[in-house]
C-alpha cells in the first residue's frame, strides 16, 4: 500500500470514530458531514491505490471514484452510489438554512453505518 493511501485511510478512520461522538452529543449534522468525509477519504484512498493520484475536487472524487469502481466486484452497486447521498448531508449541513434543513437523528446514524461499510468495502479491496 502506498503511503498517501494508508494517509487517505487514517483520515477516515479517525472521522468515523468521531462521528458516533458527534451523534450521541446531539450534534447530527455534525456526524452527517463527517460520515460523508470519511467516505470521501476512503474514495481517494481507493483511487490513489489504482491511479497513482487523487483529484483535488469533491466532483473530481466522485466521478473518477464512479469511474474506476464500476468493475470491482468487492464494492457493490449500494456502495458506489454512497457518496452521492452522502454529499447530501455534508451540503445540507454546511449550507442549509430553515427548518427543512436539519439532519435528523436516524438519518445521520444511517449515514454513519453505510460509511463503515463503505470504508470496510475500500479496506477490503486493497487487501486484495
Amino acid at each position: 500500500m502506498k503511503p498517501e493511501t494508508a494517509e487517505f485511510l487514517s483520515k477516515s478512520r479517525e472521522l468515523l470514530e468521531r462521528a458516533p461522538a458527534l451523534l450521541a452529543h446531539g450534534f447530527a449534522e455534525e456526524a452527517g458531514r463527517a460520515a460523508y468525509l470519511a467516505g470521501f477519504h476512503a474514495a481517494q484512498a481507493f483511487i490513489f491505490e489504482k491511479a497513482g493520484r487523487s483529484p483535488r475536487t469533491l466532483s473530481g472524487v466522485h466521478s473518477e471514484f464512479a469511474r474506476l469502481s464500476k468493475l470491482e466486484t468487492s464494492i457493490d452497486a449500494a456502495l458506489r452510489t454512497f457518496l452521492g447521498r452522502a454529499f447530501n448531508l455534508k451540503t445540507i449541513a454546511d449550507y442549509g438554512t430553515g427548518p427543512a434543513s436539519k439532519i435528523n437523528y436516524d438519518r445521520a446514524a444511517g449515514a454513519i453505518e453505510a460509511a463503515q461499510r463503505f470504508l470496510a468495502a475500500i479496506e477490503g479491496f486493497l487487501k486484495e
